[in-house]
């Protein structure tokens, strides 16, 4: 079942013309969000991706499963054995299979097949992932402020952030190639290169960014407290006031099939929907 709520969500994003060149186009002051409840199964909500079925999937915390919900917004959910797991993000990889996080870190393919990859560090915490331009999976370390990084046959590397106790929580591929990552007690933003190379932009305020995820404008958007933030390739930061949007999951925000932001919303075991322009 479909749920509208309309939230006050103040930003502009450009859009690609037929041409492909790139034009601003103003979001309405009153957009609408929707949101799609999901099932005990798939309770608690966190990290989500597009599959290579062009569905959503996402890492259901408190049901311990991975979830997957269709544009239309059809939800199912499929159980991890591992009891109390602590799943919260999930990636598309580059072998077709959707990996997650979680204690270890861990792999689960459309059909359900799992395999599993113990960190070196056990304080590590793995939280968000995100698959790189060099086909590999990175991943945040908030245990400790470090970018992880494994390889599609288990190879492992960690990059410690500049920052110490950075909180480093989200993470997603950008369009320059490099990896993008939120540092949520840092009040940055972070990039990454492909070969370890961090580059941190700080924010304003006490911004407190969290979900991060790139956007059809060839920027990077992210959340943070009352308000959504985007961060140009060359680390130009706009800050947009918002409506009170749950930003309680440290997850990717990422571009659906429909080139709406897709969400994920744990404490009301929701995900959300917000198209960007019109």
């Amino acid at each position: 079942m479909r749920v509208e709520s309309s939230l006050a969500v103040l930003l502009a994003i450009g859009t690609l013309s037929a041409c492909g060149t790139t034009s601003v186009v103003p979001v309405p002051s009153q957009p609408v969000i929707s949101a799609f409840p999901v099932s005990a199964v798939a309770a608690g909500p966190d990290g989500i991706a597009v599959g290579a079925d062009r569905a959503m999937w996402f890492a259901a915390f408190d049901g311990n499963a991975i979830g997957r919900i269709t544009v239309a917004g059809s939800v199912s959910a499929y159980p991890i054995p591992t009891p109390n797991c602590g799943v919260d993000s999930i990636a598309l990889g580059p072998d077709g299979a959707m990996w997650f996080a979680e204690l270890d870190g861990n792999k689960i393919t459309v059909s359900g097949t799992l395999a599993e990859y113990p960190l070196p560090n056990p304080n590590s915490n793995p939280g968000a992932i995100a698959v790189g331009s060099d086909n590999a999976i990175w991943f945040t370390e908030d245990g400790r402020s470090a970018i992880g990084r494994i390889s599609t046959g288990g190879a492992i590397a960690e990059y410690a952030t500049p920052t110490t106790n950075s909180f480093p929580s989200a993470i997603a591929a950008g369009p320059d190639g490099a990896l993008w990552f939120t540092e949520a007690s840092g009040n940055k933003i972070g990039r990454i290169t492909t070969a370890g190379s961090v580059t941190e932009y700080a924010l304003s305020g006490t911004a407190f960014p969290i979900g991060i995820g790139a956007g059809p404008d060839g920027a990077m958007w992210f959340l943070e407290q009352n308000a959504i933030g985007r961060i140009s390739m060359a680390g130009a930061v706009t800050s947009y006031p918002s409506a009170s949007v749950d930003t309680d999951s440290f997850n990717t925000l990422v571009t659906g099939s429909d080139r709406a932001l897709w969400f994920t919303e744990r404490s009301r075991n929701s995900i959300g929907h917000l198209i960007l322009g019109s």
